[in-house]
């Protein structure tokens, strides 16, 4: 006779067997990269950078990101909804000759592109950007949201 499993038990085994595939995935992607990338792009292909903090206060939202090397001409913001911001950047090699005479080379350079989720909606019309020694800081207001209207009952 079959042994019945508890629902809480069915669970915990499939939680499992999940947690089992996806560390065997990320082990097979990881080798991948290494194989087919070259070195210095393995941070930003694992999804290292920039670095981003997304404050929530009152009235605004505030998003923190480093963008070390990069000058200020070269980064673009696009709102892609009232919940999504984009962040792209072009760091220039500074260094002459190219890959000739590395020891070690960790830094990136080349675009790259963050989307930040945020965590409410806000408006477009009254952002503000500050970019101060690598640091990247934008300013939201929050939208309105809609409270609905009260009926009357007759």
């Amino acid at each position: 006779m079959a042994q019945k499993r508890g629902f809480y038990s069915f669970w915990r085994d499939f939680d499992e067997v999940m947690n089992e595939m996806r560390a065997e995935m990320e082990g097979r992607f990881q080798s991948l990269i290494a194989e087919s990338a070259p070195a210095r792009a393995l941070p930003m292909l694992r999804g290292e950078g920039p670095r981003v903090d997304v404050y929530a206060h009152e009235d605004e939202v505030i998003v923190v990101a480093d963008l070390p090397g990069t000058e200020k001409e070269n980064i673009t913001l696009r709102l892609i909804n009232p919940r999504l911001l984009e962040i792209a950047a072009v760091q220039k090699e500074e260094r002459e000759g190219g890959e000739e005479g590395y020891v070690m080379r960790e830094r990136f350079y080349g675009t790259m592109k963050r989307v930040v989720s945020l965590p409410v909606e806000v408006r477009e019309e009254s952002a503000s950007a500050t970019f101060k020694n690598g640091v990247l800081e934008v300013r939201f207001k929050k939208a309105e949201v809609e409270k609905g209207a009260v009926i009357p009952i007759e």
